[in-house]
């Protein structure tokens, strides 16, 4: 029996490993039990690794740090290949006052966290713990504990890192959902109304691509080739078919001849509707399954991009309309359709809308490959260099005026730079970067599930005494503060002044957290996909000034 004794009370690698295993399982399942119907989810494995470590559960020290960095990287690496793709087109139109108001919440909130430091004299690193729970935001509290890793002969105790998240994450939580219900009374918020203006607002948008049948009216475009009547229109099209006057279907090219009342399929965007009308002529009655039945050899199909040497090249160096005689309409990635221009690059995932004939098509198949089962093959190569590169920039010391000691990104903000870098520019180094839903959301969870096991059983030990008798309470009553404050004050500005509607603030809220749980309550409560856009738009700015927040507020004030 002493095999059995010394596999679950001694510190052995098999030991370490059993008891992550258990921890990370039963805080799972934990998770998923709802009250009032709201759940820790993922979270739980903190405190069941916290439970475990008070009742005297012990791993090994190296195994179990080893553990929590690696699970970091892979958690913030993922997190970075995720919301790379969208990181900087959220900047844009719209998005530009709802990442205002975000940034907005994430400083407010820092400042709070430093006023408590210095009115109430708590340690840095317990404020940034706290500040990091009651904002949900795990990959900050990594950031916090591996920058006061780098930082040498500090009198503050760096389990209370931990002990200060664990302890303000669960109110955390409540106050993030509290404050998007504050909103819709303090507004009196009708749901109703809230939803016609989103249906209103929704029919008036336009999609992405916008598909046109126009016939040419303008004289001054008479027996003018295609190529030369998008150079002096400089708007963004492609002229898919031409239907001359007897009828006949050609598939355009740029040396194609447009006579006066041609019919032309163009595929335009939003902004550039009415000036393509006005100059190429007016719209007609012919929508584009009328295209597609009026000749049955021409066929539009969308061809799914799998072979890895097309990755990263531009629709011009392929030549696909030179060499099959077919046209490129439109690109779909991540479900948004991108107007087919020749310097658009394409990448593995990418969904080609190709307008030819049946043969000229089969061709482009076999260019771009067009085999799903080759997206579901993992492409470890990219994620590893990633990693790599990740941790050597995390890694690389930074020295600012008036800073005593040198910023390093470490290992949450090195990977997660490197990661959004990669997933933006990485297919014109030839990276393959795609990679499924399901397994960035794998790799995602496994890291942090072995992180937050980690660090629960780092910080159990004291984790009562605290709570209880180190003043643990006021730590709680601090992380409401932190988390409550900043919401209201920018909701309030977003309702009243940037006239936000309740939905888009409900999002908002929940992004400038990064909470997942607030989202799902969101989601829930709106009955529309209004709350997801807005997050989705704030969440890869604020993730990444949450995580540098918490390294600064670590290297400047401790």
């Amino acid at each position: 029996m002493d095999w059995i004794n010394s596999l679950l009370w001694g510190d052995s690698v098999a030991h370490t490993v059993l008891l992550l295993a258990f921890v990370i399982a039963a805080g799972i399942r934990l998770g998923k039990i709802k009250i009032g119907g709201i759940s820790l989810g993922i979270t739980f494995v903190l405190f069941v690794g916290v439970a475990m470590s008070h009742f005297g559960f012990r791993a090994n020290h190296e195994v179990l740090h080893f553990v929590k960095e690696f699970g970091l990287i892979l958690f913030v690496y993922a997190v970075g290949l995720q919301v790379g793709p969208g990181f900087f087109s959220s900047f844009k139109k719209g998005g530009i006052t709802l990442n205002l108001l975000a940034t907005g919440i994430v400083v407010f909130g820092v400042l709070i966290t430093i006023l408590i430091h210095f009115i109430m004299g708590i340690p840095m690193p317990t404020m940034v713990g706290i500040l990091s729970g009651a904002v949900t935001n795990t990959p900050g509290l990594g950031a916090a504990q591996d920058a006061y890793a780098g930082i040498s002969n500090t009198g503050s105790d760096p389990s209370s890192i931990a002990l200060g998240y664990a302890v303000a994450y669960p109110l955390g939580v409540v106050g993030i959902i509290f404050s998007i219900t504050v909103m819709k009374y303090i507004f009196r918020v009708n749901m109703t109304k809230e939803n016609e203006q989103i249906e209103a607002e929704d029919a008036a948008k336009k999609n992405a691509v916008k598909l046109l049948s126009l016939e040419v009216q303008n004289p001054a475009l008479y027996n003018k080739d295609i190529k030369t009547i998008i150079s002096l229109i400089n708007r963004k099209l492609v002229i898919s078919r031409v239907c001359r006057t007897n009828g006949c279907i050609e598939i355009a090219s740029p040396h194609s001849i447009l006579c006066e009342h041609d019919k032309v399929l163009v595929i335009t965007t939003p902004n550039d509707y009415e000036a393509i009308t006005a100059f190429i002529g007016p719209v007609i009655d012919m929508g584009s399954e009328q295209w597609n039945t009026l000749e049955s050899d021409l066929l539009s199909r969308r061809i799914l991009v799998t072979r890895t040497e097309v990755n990263g090249k531009s629709l011009a160096q392929l030549h696909l309309r030179n060499r099959f005689g077919v046209n490129i309409t439109r690109v779909n990635r991540s479900g948004i359709d991108l107007i087919a221009r020749p310097g658009l690059s394409l990448q593995v995932g990418d969904r080609v809308m190709v307008v030819g004939h049946r043969e000229a098509i089969a061709g482009v198949e076999k260019e771009l490959g067009n085999q799903l089962k080759r997206l579901n093959e993992p492409n470890l190569i990219p994620i590893f260099i990633g990693i790599f590169l990740g941790v050597l920039v995390g890694s690389i010391p930074f020295a600012f005026p008036g800073i005593p000691q040198p910023v390093k990104l470490g290992l949450a903000g090195g990977p997660l730079i490197v990661a959004i870098l990669v997933s933006v520019f990485g297919p014109k180094f030839k990276l393959v970067t795609y990679a499924t839903m399901s397994a960035n959301l794998m790799l995602r969870e496994v890291g942090i599930c072995l992180f937050l096991a980690c660090v629960g059983l780092e910080a159990g030990e004291r984790f009562v005494s605290t709570l209880v008798y180190g003043g643990g309470m006021s730590w709680v009553a601090f992380g409401v503060i932190i988390t409550v404050t900043p919401l209201i004050t920018f909701g309030i500005i977003g309702k009243s002044l940037c006239k936000l509607n309740y939905f888009s603030l409900m999002g908002l809220l929940a992004g400038s957290t990064t909470d997942p749980p607030a989202l799902a309550y969101s989601a829930a409560a709106a009955g529309n996909d209004t709350p997801s856009v807005s997050y989705a738009s704030v969440y890869p700015l604020t993730m990444f000034l949450r995580i540098m927040c918490a390294q600064l507020l670590i290297v400047l004030f401790v």
